[in-house]
């Protein structure tokens, strides 16, 4: 991934060459953020560069339908990468691919895609957005099968060390692998639950920023696989230990300069950004679908495990939906802390980007910010400040979705339809399993 400069194609194909590259994973995403690939031989990239790579988009979730499944791969030459876990000698590359119809446009089911239209949006407007995330993720042992157990790694707590923290040599090697393919990675700890560590990389771009999170979230699997472990980015895999959240902070750029920082207003923060925070607020419960796509993502965003529940702002408390760290001038930004890492990055990062913009078109006041313990204060208190919750269910914010004519615009009609088939199915299996805690609770008593 180069940051200093384009890669062209020349560029590509000496370092092909340089590493001795023999197979090419052409990368995409489905609507649910699951990363697929198409291998192809090295003999293919010049093709696949000039002309675009041809799949069966018919057996991608919510691509398309059967007598519409010819879809193309066309490589963003930016995104080339070696995988450093592979040998060097035979080595594997990867380039993150858009989709494309036959005709030569853009696919509306690709993620990828969606996420470049509502950022050209932003361009129109003058601004560029940088964000930068904190994933979380559980390391978990494996049984003599393979399979995945939820026996965490370790006992380790917040920023522990060695011994106590005994992921400490897999999180190093997923931090080497990810710095040889190019990341810049700001911080790596453990975090609060057992066996539960994050892995913080710098601010790009939003499109770079997703590409960044779909890569680290397999060079993560694909490390702790070779260290005998199981990474999960599941939301919450434990009952009664923290959740795994994926808090993204964002800022725009105008002209070169961030255009969320006023020296002369009393928290430092610009009216563009009160209004982007004011519009973020307004949308959150629809957002909420994208950025938290999962039955399990409502069992984080419970009050007790600092998941924020309650729609608020604020510059001095982490219970708030959208904190503002304490940074300014340059780094001045905002932190969303309700997604988590099992959405698709591009999704989220579209619906909330066109969410801000709506704040900034409409002048959408975020209130005042709230500077008490949002979980200590009564219903009451919170109805009386205007507090109100993200929803409880996915259902429940999916049906938000359905009714928010500006996030559906930011995903469009396709992938919309798809992903609230997809959640409806999810939620009817949900909802007619019998669970461990009903016969625990319910078998010996009736």
């Amino acid at each position: 991934m180069s940051k200093n400069k384009k890669m062209t194609r020349e560029d590509v194909l000496r370092l092909v060459k340089e590493w001795d590259v023999k197979f090419i994973r052409l990368q995409f995403t489905d609507i649910l953020g699951i990363i697929k690939n198409v291998a192809i031989s090295v003999e293919q990239l010049e093709r696949a560069i000039d002309t675009g790579i041809m799949f069966d988009g018919s057996s991608i979730e919510g691509f398309t339908r059967i007598q519409e499944s010819d879809m193309y791969l066309k490589p963003d030459l930016d995104t080339f990468a070696i995988f450093p876990w592979h040998p060097r000698k035979s080595s594997v590359a990867r380039l993150i691919c858009d989709v494309y119809t036959p005709d030569g446009k853009p696919f509306v089911g690709d993620p990828r895609s969606t996420l470049r239209k509502v950022i050209a949006e932003a361009e129109e407007m003058g601004f560029t957005l940088f964000a930068g995330p904190e994933p979380e993720f559980y390391l978990f042992k494996v049984d003599e099968q393979g399979r995945p157990t939820t026996i965490p790694n370790d006992e380790g707590g917040y920023f522990d060390l060695s011994p106590v923290d005994l992921g400490i040599n897999t999180r190093r090697d997923i931090v080497l692998a990810l710095e040889e393919m190019g990341f810049e990675i700001e911080a790596s700890h453990h975090e609060v639950g057992p066996g539960q560590h994050e892995i913080d990389f710098k601010y790009e771009d939003a499109l770079r920023t997703a590409d960044n999170i779909a890569t680290f979230k397999f060079v993560t699997k694909a490390i702790a696989k070779e260290h005998g472990y199981h990474a999960t980015f599941m939301p919450k895999p434990i009952f009664g230990e923290a959740g795994s959240g994926m808090h993204i902070h964002q800022s725009l750029f105008r002209d070169g300069k961030n255009a969320f920082y006023d020296p002369n207003n009393t928290l430092g923060l610009s009216e563009i950004a009160y209004y982007y925070i004011g519009g973020i607020l307004k949308h959150a419960r629809a957002i909420a679908a994208i950025t938290n796509p999962t039955v399990n993502s409502y069992k984080r965003l419970v009050p007790g495990f600092e998941a924020p529940v309650y729609i608020s702002w604020s510059a001095a408390n982490r219970s708030a939906l959208i904190r503002i760290p304490s940074a300014r001038e340059e780094a001045t930004r905002i932190e969303i802390r309700n997604p988590d890492p099992s959405c698709n990055p591009y999704l989220a990062m579209a619906v909330t980007l066109k969410a801000g913009l709506d704040g900034i078109k409409n002048k959408i006041d975020p209130g005042t910010q709230t500077l008490d313990n949002i979980f200590d204060m009564t219903e009451e208190e919170r109805i009386d400040a205007g507090i109100i919750n993200l929803p409880g269910n996915i259902i429940e914010a999916v049906q938000e979705l359905a009714q928010n004519t500006i996030i559906r615009e930011a995903i469009g009609d396709h992938i919309f339809e798809h992903f609230v088939e997809a959640k409806m199915i999810e939620w009817d299996v949900y909802r007619t399993q019998v669970h461990q805690w009903e016969l625990d609770q319910y078998l010996k008593i009736y």
